[in-house]
């Protein structure tokens, strides 16, 4: 096996392989990842580690997919901490390579290859991050339009038309894709409306390939321990995928309204003295289990196999 930590920005690629003096610099562009697939297909075994740097990994990545190179990747997060239990303060591009090159020699049994969604998955994730653009800048002008002057409001409200005219283009197309590839499973309950169906496609392809724990943890609903020794301190959910999260939180608002199975649930915890938001985010994690649950089934049946009862 031979580690290689690649640190990914915007315009270039720091490449440090384990055993090898220096670090090597590519551009991130696809002449430059073509030219690095290419020298990773000749290293014996590669074990690549990249971190998440909100989507500037993608291509590299899926470029490796498609060579078959193997390659994980990581939360910024965990990289950061591995820096600082190795006394490393500084920060570099180079220093970051090396350290991830390090990071996939130690860990690399724990580590999780990285499967690349399918070109249907990578179009809807391509629309879902747009449309989040959109109503972030719609919402934002909104809010400015009733504090500028009369001139100025006419030009944002049609700034505001366009912004609605992308939108509702961008849904279509995304409904064109979830009539095409979304399952049963995802729309099994109240409150699974097309945005968490989206974003489970899109951003959730683990979902009903995990245990209940496993999933719960993927996407930061778990509640972590916090004990020592005669301490026991509250547990709270932290890291997991964010927009994953959100979308989720949304369709369990709905759910606790509309659906008899989790309003009950609520009202149960609530019934025990529950915080309001402690038990919301109690009913999030029971809604992505019987979604993880239903989609699991599905996926036994696509296989051929029988469900247990």
């Amino acid at each position: 096996m031979t580690a290689v930590g690649i640190d990914v920005g915007k315009a270039a690629l720091d490449v440090a392989i384990d055993g090898v003096t220096g670090v090597a610099r590519f551009a991130n562009t696809d002449a430059g990842i073509r030219k690095l697939v290419r020298c990773l297909g000749g290293v014996p075994d590669a074990r690549i580690v990249v971190e998440a740097t909100g989507g500037y990994e993608d291509a590299l990545l899926e470029a490796c997919c498609d060579a078959d190179v193997w390659v994980s990747r990581i939360n910024p997060r965990q990289a950061r901490d591995f820096a600082r239990a190795t006394g490393e303060l500084a920060k570099t591009d180079a220093i970051d390579a090396r350290l991830l090159c390090l990071l996939s020699r130690l860990f690399s049994d724990r580590l999780r290859r990285y499967d690349a969604p399918a070109p249907w998955q990578r179009e809807l994730r391509d629309w879902l991050r747009r449309r989040g653009q959109v109503v972030t800048t719609l919402q934002a002008q909104k809010q400015q339009i009733a504090m500028t002057s009369p001139a100025v409001r006419k030009l944002t409200t049609r700034t505001i038309a366009a912004l609605k005219h992308e939108l509702a283009a961008i849904d279509r197309e995304m409904q064109a894709l979830l009539k095409a590839h979304t399952t049963p499973a995802l729309r099994s309950s109240k409150g699974l409306g097309p945005i968490f169906q989206s974003t489970s496609l899109a951003l959730l392809p683990e979902l009903g390939a995990l245990t209940r724990q496993q999933i719960a943890k993927l996407v930061g609903v778990a509640p972590m321990n916090r004990d020592s020794g005669q301490m026991h301190g509250k547990r709270r959910i932290r890291g997991g995928r964010a927009p994953v999260r959100v979308a989720l939180y949304m369709a369990t608002l709905s759910a606790v309204r509309w659906d008899p199975t989790m309003r009950a649930h609520y009202q149960q915890l609530r019934a025990r003295g529950k915080l309001g938001k402690v038990a919301l985010v109690a009913c999030m994690r029971k809604l992505l289990t019987i979604v993880n649950a239903r989609r699991r089934d599905e996926l036994r049946i696509e296989d051929g196999g029988a469900i247990a009862t």
